[in-house]
Formats: structure tokens, C-alpha cells, sequence
């Protein structure tokens, strides 16, 4: 009898559709083999090779996931600095080998996390990736987030003030959004522009977005979108 294609019987992993993910791994082989599997999965790959790095990322820039190796020196200064800041966290799935796990499993909670131990299989890491984005997603999608009046669905990229829908540019709703999964801390003008634009922009560049944005946001009292002179720009009254 003759063979089916090996395509037929094992069919390739669900796409990446682009969405970002960093992987933060200290054995630059391991790093590499990530990197190209995952970007051959359709995912937006950036790299850190020490934990410091990665923690300057995610402060910096939006990522829908991290993988994060667990033998790295700055573990628990990283999952301290996640359960005590209010962003947006991205789910996380630890790189780990079979000594760490008990330094690891404490650290493994309800807000988005996983681990694959080493050596890695392809194949499972990009599987436990999958279900950690669906996972991520659904709760996205089970209701609306707001603050006050201010009230956005990440669903359908529509936000509103009150009953009044606000008609927001693509990168004018990536500022409110970021603005309010960060409620009531300051944010640079670098932080801003490497959320939105994913990379660096001028700050008159950064003024103007956010001005239009208050244009729309702040028509009704109170004033939602504050200006710390000198530090950045926040969201609270």
C-alpha cells in the first residue's frame, strides 16, 4: 500500500498572523532555533540574551507573547515587577529545564503562563505557544475594558466615551489602549512611540498624535488624558 505524504498526515502548526513575540534566552543556539521556527510560523520574533534586556523590552514595546528561559538570573525580579505593575501583560511561556522546575512552578499562575522543559521540541513549543494566544485572546473578547466613561473593544477596535463612539485612527486607539492598560502611570514619549509605531519617532511626531487623541477623548468633563511636563503622558483624573 502506498504511502500517504508526510504533509497529509502531520499538517503544519496554525500561523502565526503576525502577531510579536520575544523570546529571552541566554544560549544563543537555542535563540536561533526559535527565532527562525517561530518567524516560519507567521510570528513577528524579536531576541534578548539576558534578562535585563527583556525586561527593557517589554517595558518599551507590546508583545502578545513572551518566552522567557527559567534558568536566567533576573526570573524572579521579572515575575515581581509582572504581578505588581498594571499593563497589559503578555501571557508567558518559560523555557525550562528539568533542575529549575522547582524553582519555576510557584511562579506559574492564573494570569497567562506556561512552560516547556529542555531540550525543546519544536513542535510543543509552538503548540503551548497557540494555546496560551487563544487563551489570551478569549479573555479579550469575554468583555469590554474601560476607565470611568472611557470604555474600548479590543474586538472590534472601537472605543467610547459615555454613549458617544469615538471615531479613532489605527494608531490613535494603539495610544488609548496603551494609555489604559496603564491607567495612572506616567509614560515617556519613547515608551509611546515604540508601542504605536514600533519604533522611535520625534517627539512633535508623539504631541500631535496626542492631541488628536485628546480632541476626541476629552470633549466631556473630566479630562481623562494628562501631560506630566517633562516625563510623559498619562491616563487617570
Amino acid at each position: 500500500m502506498r504511502e500517504k505524504p508526510w504533509g497529509r498526515e502531520r499538517p503544519w502548526p496554525p500561523r502565526g498572523d503576525g502577531r510579536h513575540i520575544l523570546v529571552v534566552e541566554g544560549d544563543p543556539g537555542v535563540t536561533d532555533l526559535l527565532a527562525t521556527a517561530l518567524r516560519m510560523a507567521g510570528y513577528r520574533v524579536r531576541t534578548a540574551a539576558t534578562g535585563a534586556d527583556g525586561m527593557r523590552q517589554v517595558a518599551e514595546r507590546r508583545f502578545d507573547l513572551v518566552l522567557w528561559d527559567a534558568t536566567l538570573p533576573d526570573l524572579a525580579r521579572f515575575t515581581r515587577g509582572r504581578r505588581t505593575t498594571p499593563a497589559d501583560r503578555p501571557p508567558l511561556l518559560f523555557l525550562a529545564t528539568c533542575e529549575s522546575l522547582d524553582l519555576l512552578l510557584p511562579e506559574l499562575d492564573a494570569d497567562g503562563s506556561d512552560y516547556v522543559t529542555k531540550p525543546l521540541r519544536i513542535v510543543e513549543v509552538l503548540a503551548r505557544a497557540q494555546t496560551l494566544l487563544r487563551r489570551r485572546g478569549a479573555e479579550h473578547r469575554r468583555g469590554d475594558t474601560g476607565y470611568g466613561d472611557l470604555r474600548l473593544d479590543d474586538a472590534a477596535c472601537q472605543a467610547w466615551r459615555g454613549p458617544r463612539p469615538l471615531e479613532l485612527s489605527p494608531a490613535e486607539y494603539r495610544l488609548l489602549r496603551h494609555l489604559l492598560a496603564n491607567a495612572g502611570h506616567v509614560l515617556s514619549k519613547e515608551q509611546i512611540s515604540r508601542h504605536v509605531w514600533g519604533e522611535y519617532r520625534a517627539d512633535h511626531a508623539i504631541e500631535k498624535l496626542v492631541s488628536r487623541l485628546r480632541h476626541k477623548v476629552d470633549l466631556e468633563d473630566p479630562a481623562l488624558i494628562r501631560t506630566r511636563r517633562g516625563f510623559g503622558y498619562w491616563l487617570g483624573v
